[in-house]
């Protein structure tokens, strides 16, 4: 799966990565290496963060369905013999 980023996007991830490796390791990086980061992330690891949402969409829509289906129940007639 392909992640497409806009060039802002793109910008501020490098700069975010460069401030991370900069305030958390001691290490100043070029925008080189942080964009070769980003795009390890991006090929890498970027999918699991993505189904990761997605399963946590479906739990809110089961539990919204539920809740629906629950509302319309209260709407069924007593049945007459």
């Amino acid at each position: 799966m392909k992640f497409k980023l806009t060039k802002e996007q793109r910008h501020v991830m490098i700069e975010d990565i460069q401030y991370f490796f900069l305030n958390e390791r001691g290490e100043e990086i070029s925008e080189f290496a942080a964009e070769s980061i980003l795009e390890f992330f991006k090929d890498s690891l970027a999918s699991h963060f993505y189904n990761n949402a997605v399963n946590d969409a479906i739990s809110v829509l089961q539990t919204q369905y539920s809740s629906i289906e629950e509302e319309v129940r209260t709407l069924e007639r007593p049945m007459s013999r």
